[in-house]
């Protein structure tokens, strides 16, 4: 039975529409954070314009650090009983030739002390791993609506938390509109059936409305950026090549993901990017390219489950945006946070992982041992600013690992393919580990991301001269200067793709 104390928040809530923490948008990240705050004895409101059970290709695979910033949050339980399917690594495919690469072990504080590959150079476990609590960090995948039902409904059980089927139109200022007080709604009136003008009001109130967000020009100054889109199908009994394992496949067309999202689905995103002429109305359209120029690079005994979908399932598509994170408006009582603040090309999966552990920070610097009321404008602002930075331990490496693994994927020029092929013999050489544990979002360091860039780039200069003073004989020493001029450009090449992110992620 509900104390007083609880009883009279729950009917401030419904009946007057107040509560210490207003959250609009019920998805990955608002679910977590008002989970997260409702948890800590804050009165919370979470708006949703729908809380029907989403269906989207988005929001499937979780990498451990995920899982573990979900756990943390108390929210573990919500990956249970939807069928989700343990993910193990990745298995990359280049030109038909795959290298698995495994998460290695960790121990408790994030090190590595069990090589994933027995033909690494760092193979043998570490001398801690005799004594250490060696852990096998895994991942999942599964149907995104139904982790949003289940988020949303540990909200419902949630004492401190009303969640309202609400379509928020904008917000709700203070006399000189430096202050955000609540939000205008529109709601359904269950005896009309139409949507009557609502209001609800908060000390804080936190938009986290997604990708497409209505309030991201009115309070941030960055716009996301998309250059292609991912094409979705719903493959039925995918005979993949490694099971429990993600599958990229870089081949003569754009990369294509592959993972299983239930027992008998497993999710194909094919990358086509804007303007290409392959996917053109002239040409065919995505279908057509999709048919003549991709399934054809796939492994063979995927390729019918590839056509079946194509030609009987639904093809949905979703934009590859890129929204560098920006710091929150110096508007008082107001945050906006999750993909409307954030985002990054999905090839890598880390977005969830970003979101989760966003949350975990925010939820210890909104702690009531720290800020007992909300309505402290400084306080509130000073730990927004707080997120800001610490974040960025980890947002560094998601974000711009995932760009730049995407341009390497997607090269379309030569010294781009020439990083691809280093990249791909980089991992073949078993030199995966830390590069999965940093996508994995399991390593926290960003210079270490910045270590592996920088050694596939030399890597691949060396191929690359190996490759350019072939064929001479002992002549081939002539063919120096052209090895050298190519590593300079290769370097040059890399640097390009490379610190620009690093240096937006840094501002």
């Amino acid at each position: 039975m509900a104390s007083p104390a609880v009883e009279a928040r729950t009917e401030r809530r419904v009946k007057y529409h107040e509560a210490d923490v207003v959250v609009v948008g019920a998805g990955i990240f608002g679910c977590a954070v008002a989970y997260a705050l409702g948890k800590q004895g804050r009165s919370v409101l979470l708006l949703e314009k729908s809380i029907k059970e989403p269906d989207r290709i988005v929001g499937e695979l979780l990498q451990p650090g995920g899982i573990a910033a979900l756990r943390k949050l108390g929210l573990g339980s919500c990956i249970e009983g939807i069928d989700a399917i343990p993910c193990y690594g990745y298995n990359v495919m280049f030109h038909g030739e795959p290298v698995a690469i495994r998460y290695p072990g960790v121990d408790d504080e994030g090190r590595i002390v069990s090589s994933s590959s027995s033909s690494s150079p760092k193979g043998t476990p570490t001398a801690a791993a005799a004594t250490a609590d060696v852990k096998q960090p895994t991942g999942c995948s599964f149907h995104h609506g139904r982790f949003i039902m289940n988020l949303r409904g540990a909200c419902q059980a949630q004492e401190n938390i009303t969640v309202v089927e609400t379509e928020v139109t904008g917000t709700i200022t203070g006399d000189d509109a430096n202050q955000v007080l609540g939000v205008k709604a529109r709601t359904t009136n269950p005896e009309t059936g139409e949507k009557d003008a609502d209001y609800y009001f908060g000390q804080l109130t936190i938009i986290c409305d997604g990708y497409n967000s209505k309030f991201r020009r009115q309070l941030l100054s960055e716009a996301p950026v998309a250059r292609s889109k991912f094409y979705g199908l719903e493959l039925i009994d995918a005979p993949l090549p490694k099971p429990g394992f993600g599958h990229v496949i870089i081949g003569k067309a754009y990369p294509v993901l592959m993972y299983q999202i239930g027992t008998h689905e497993t999710r194909a995103l094919i990358d086509v990017p804007d303007k290409l002429p392959e996917a053109s109305p002239a040409a065919g359209g995505v279908r057509n390219y999709i048919t003549n120029c991709v399934i054809p690079t796939l492994p063979a005994e995927v390729q019918p489950c590839v056509a079946r979908a194509l030609e009987e399932g639904k093809l949905r598509s979703m934009p590859n945006s890129w929204l560098p994170p920006s710091p929150q408006p110096r508007v008082a009582g107001v945050a906006i946070l999750g993909d409307a603040m954030n985002m990054r090309h999905p090839l890598t999966g880390g977005g969830m992982t970003v979101a989760f552990n966003d949350v975990v920070i925010l939820s210890e610097l909104l702690d009531p041992q720290r800020i007992r009321d909300l309505g402290d404008v400084a306080a509130v602002q000073a730990a927004l600013s707080a997120l800001y930075w610490r974040r960025k331990n980890l947002s560094i490496i998601i974000n711009v690992l995932a760009q730049a693994l995407y341009t390497l994927f997607a090269a379309d020029d030569r010294l781009l393919r020439i990083l691809q092929n280093g990249c791909f013999d980089y991992f073949r050489r078993g030199y995966a580990d830390e590069p999965v544990c940093l996508l994995g979002g399991l390593i926290r360091r960003p210079w270490v991301l910045a270590y592996h860039f920088f050694s596939v780039a030399f890597l691949a200069l060396w191929l690359n001269a190996l490759d350019v003073m072939s064929g001479w004989g002992v002549l081939s020493f002539l063919k120096a200067p052209l090895a050298l001029i190519d590593a300079v450009l290769i370097l040059w090449r890399a640097s390009v793709v490379f610190l620009p992110l690093l240096w937006r992620e840094l501002r």
